[in-house]
């Protein structure tokens, strides 16, 4: 019986056999295997052309003793790269290929190349042959796949770094005051007063203000104490009579200068003006009194506790409690400071009157990059200036002098995330991308956002791009591109808000993609302004098919 089924599997074998292509066969029926690729245009990737190819082979047609060697061949402008063959074997042939029966079987495998320029314009196809002993057969050439899409090529990849901000004030409001002192319990103002140091020096300020174009008196004010000992009823109606006391005063004093009419205010028991000058005296147990004052927000409690202090009562008798019997002449001042043309006025002429305030201001006037880093650098050597340093390493990165914004960000804090974001851009412009990404997202600033946008586009991750880029405000370039990566078109048309002509080129990129043809041509049409623009779209495969 043994015998009967052995002799039966060699006839079936050889029926096989002959049933089967022979290898010239093979090659004669190649019009039969088909060949499909995912994606069917292929796309550069973070560098890389992925795709997963599927061959199907019919029934009858692979030779159970041959070997086939299937190489996937990339060929492109000025030149071609190919994979390392896949092999497969028939079933009767004793090696360690994958084998591909006779009755027909789909085999599906994924092709890789590394992206080298030129590569926008190429086709991917299979070149087989059979081997069959020492017989070697070439089977007619598959083409696969045509084209790669370098969308995501398109990402503006400078990076964000935003120089520091200055503080410079076009209008510096201030105050100047004088004050007149009362005796206890009284709302008299004495002669002495009117003539006091401190309301002539109010008095000579205001005479300064008068005389200086730049600066005016915007409003007045009287505000009215009383020294908070005693009933506080009492020190209410004491503080308003100091008050109409001290307007008498005012109309006096004031005569003959130029100020508006006060605003009147009577306070009261002046627990505040108490506090600040407890905490400002020398007083041996002002950390007591002041702990009374915070246990403590009734006025008659608090009293009654500072006088159970008795040596500390009569201290505060003699030092602080004379001060707080007043009445404050105020007046409140504007400064118009330096107009930008001024300031660019005074770089030129007379730079030493620019404190650095004043110099980062002027530096962001300034259109020449060597007229910003002379700038900087008078803050850095005038006053040390550590956002004068962290913009002069900006402009470097900004100029493409790398090495010397890296050396100038090195210098500042490493824990400022603004450094941080640029010690990120820095690895970002040298394809450093892992670093980078850590940079940025530690960094979380609204430039760092923008820059791990530009990281995760450039790796792949165009979703996620999306996510991380539609809420920054700015980013018209990559967040549009980042939505014709994810086919978002509608989102991407709804986000181009500037006229760049790299923004034209992507609007024709989402034309292209709904088919509106007018749509290519004209926003091509402005594209075009920018050569090298030009130059891509016409090997370009988002325009295969488009005229323009």
């Amino acid at each position: 019986m043994k015998k009967i089924l052995k002799t039966l599997a060699a006839v079936a074998l050889a029926a096989t056999a002959i049933a089967c292509a022979s290898p010239e066969k093979m090659a004669k029926m190649a019009e039969n295997v088909k060949v499909e690729c995912v994606p069917s245009v292929l796309e550069v990737v973070n560098g890389t052309i992925d795709a997963t190819v599927s061959v199907t082979y019919p029934k009858g047609y692979f030779n159970p003793k041959v070997i086939l060697e299937v190489t996937p061949v990339l060929v492109y402008d000025g030149g071609e790269a190919s994979m390392k063959p896949f092999k497969y074997q028939g079933e009767q042939v004793r090696d360690n290929y994958r084998v591909v029966s006779a009755e027909g079987q789909k085999v599906t495998e994924k092709v890789h190349f590394d992206y080298v320029p030129g590569m926008e314009q190429c086709y991917l196809e299979l070149r087989g042959k059979v081997l069959a002993g020492k017989k070697s057969i070439k089977l007619p050439v598959k083409k696969v796949a045509d084209g790669a899409n370098t969308t995501y090529m398109l990402a503006k990849k400078a990076g964000n770094v935003s120089f520091k901000p200055d503080n410079y004030q076009e209008v510096i409001s201030s105050t100047t005051e004088g004050q007149i002192k009362y005796l206890v319990n009284s709302s008299e103002v004495r002669g002495s007063e009117l003539k006091s140091e401190s309301v002539k020096e109010f008095l000579a300020r205001l005479d300064e203000i008068s005389a200086n174009e730049r600066t005016k008196v915007t409003s007045t004010e009287i505000v009215a104490y009383a020294s908070p000992e005693g009933d506080a009823k009492k020190n209410e109606k004491l503080s308003d009579n100091r008050s109409e006391s001290a307007t008498n005063a005012w109309k006096k004093v004031t005569k003959g200068h130029d100020t508006a009419d006060p605003t009147v205010r009577s306070v009261g028991e002046d627990w505040e003006g108490f506090q600040q000058l407890v905490s400002q005296s020398n007083l041996e147990d002002k950390e007591l009194i002041l702990r009374v004052l915070s246990m403590y927000s009734d006025p008659a409690v608090r009293e009654n506790e500072i006088r159970n202090m008795s040596q500390v009562y009569t201290a505060l008798k003699g030092e602080v409690l004379p001060e707080l019997r007043r009445a404050r002449l105020i007046a409140n001042v504007e400064f118009k400071n330096y107009s930008d043309a001024e300031l660019l006025d005074l770089l030129e002429n007379n730079a030493n009157l620019l404190d650095e305030e004043a110099l980062l201001k002027v530096a962001s006037l300034v259109r020449k990059p060597d007229q910003k880093e002379d700038v900087y650098k008078r803050a850095i050597n005038r006053f040390g200036s550590t956002r004068g340093m962290f913009n002069l390493a900006a402009l470097y990165l900004m100029k493409g002098q790398d090495a010397k914004a890296e050396a100038g960000f090195a210098e500042l804090d490493a824990k400022d995330p603004d450094v941080i974001n640029a010690k990120g851009v820095i690895a970002l412009h040298k394809e450093d991308y892992e670093t980078a990404e850590k940079a940025f997202r530690t960094a979380g600033t609204e430039d760092a956002k923008a820059n791990l946008g530009i990281v995760l586009i450039l790796t792949g991750r165009y979703d996620e791009a999306a996510q991380v880029l539609k809420d920054v405000k700015g980013c018209c370039h990559n967040t549009t591109l980042a939505y014709i990566l994810t086919d978002q078109l509608e989102k991407a048309k709804a986000n181009v808000h500037c006229k760049d002509p790299k923004v034209f080129y992507l609007k024709a990129i989402i034309a292209a993609r709904q088919g509106d043809a007018d749509g290519v041509k004209s926003n091509l049409e402005v594209a075009f302004k920018n050569k090298a623009l030009k130059e891509r779209a016409a090997r370009d495969i988002e325009f295969a098919g488009y005229e323009f």
